[in-house]
């Protein structure tokens, strides 16, 4: 499977659907509900109060929109990874470890306000990368500060990303107050037309928008199976940055500030999981992207093919298990 990922032919589209559909089929085993957490904000409870009238408050509709979601996320992680040139030569590496990642714990199989985030996470970092030697740099800014200022009004944690833009910046862009001011607009400016919205609307309660945030220590594993699949977030996580270090010589300047960006994103989603913790791993769900990139790197840098395909299956199996333990009816 290695093998065939390591290539990019048209019609490995079709083999990362059926991927895709492999290790995800649990989910259609049952018609779960869409996922609500104490944490979701005013744009996810809107969305779910939409669709409630035309596909109840649970269905098939649900796990099948998780999927989509999650392949299409695969596809499109895979899609800018390999126009970035993250890896020297093009691939399918980064959506193959995208889906095995994000099954890793059963719960992120969901339809979910991290799920929505997550997707826009990806044109988020897209939107940073293009900041580089970028000559309509403001532009450019406040488009992606306005779509992470999107984020927060999905899930109150992910507030913290805010951060991620002000970094985005530095490690970017040479220093310009101005561009700083903008990104601020940006951010702020989601918030801005919602209240506008409410008001005319006659739906004012502003109080609904306002993020209450709460650090706490991360939730601890409270089973084997969630050990083992936090453990092979990291092993391979840490595999793939020690080639990714060892071949930093090798790559262009612009694509070091690309993977300095994914460290920065996995920083953030790091101090996410400290702010409102919940009771369970959603919001740890905001580091997969990053996690993912540097698994990629894990199964394409080895000369000896043996590693990567044991790491693989290794993955695969786990997955497999948990996944069909958690959703067997």
């Amino acid at each position: 499977m290695i093998g065939v990922f390591r290539q990019k032919n048209p019609g490995n589209a079709l083999i990362l659907l059926i991927y895709a559909f492999v290790l995800k089929f649990p989910l259609f085993l049952h018609s779960t509900a869409p996922l609500k957490q104490e944490d979701d904000n005013y744009l996810y409870k809107l969305l779910l109060k939409t669709l409630a009238p035309f596909f109840g408050e649970q269905g098939f509709f649900y796990p099948l929109l998780a999927f989509l979601l999650l392949y299409l996320q695969a596809s499109l992680l895979n899609r800018i990874a390999n126009t970035i040139k993250l890896l020297p030569k093009p691939n399918y590496l980064f959506g193959m470890a995208f889906l095995l990642v994000s099954s890793l714990l059963p719960e992120w199989n969901q339809f979910s306000s991290t799920l929505l985030v997550n997707f826009a996470l990806i044109w988020i970092w897209y939107g940073m990368v293009r900041w580089y030697n970028n000559q309509r740099a403001m532009g450019a800014i406040f488009n992606t500060s306005l779509l992470a200022g999107i984020l927060p009004l999905l899930y109150t944690p992910s507030i913290g990303f805010v951060l991620m833009v002000i970094l985005g910046i530095f490690i970017t862009r040479p220093l310009r107050i101005g561009e700083f001011v903008v990104a601020l607009i940006g951010y702020m400016a989601p918030f801005y037309f919602l209240l506008v919205v409410m008001y005319l609307t006659d739906n004012w309660h502003p109080e609904e928008l306002i993020p209450s945030i709460q650090f706490h220590l991360p939730k601890l594993p409270e089973s084997l199976w969630t050990t083992g699949g936090i453990l092979l977030l990291v092993i391979p996580f840490l595999v793939g940055a020690f080639f990714v270090q060892d071949n930093l010589n090798k790559m262009l300047i612009q694509v070091r500030k690309n993977w300095s960006l994914l460290l920065l994103i996995l920083l953030v989603g790091l101090i996410v999981i400290l702010v409102n913790p919940g009771d369970n791993y959603q919001h740890w769900m905001l580091s997969v992207i990053p996690i993912a990139c540097f698994h990629a790197a894990a199964y394409f840098y080895p000369n000896k093919k043996l590693f990567p395909l044991i790491l693989h299956w290794l993955l695969f199996a786990f997955v497999m298990a948990i996944n069909f333990i958690t959703f067997a009816p």
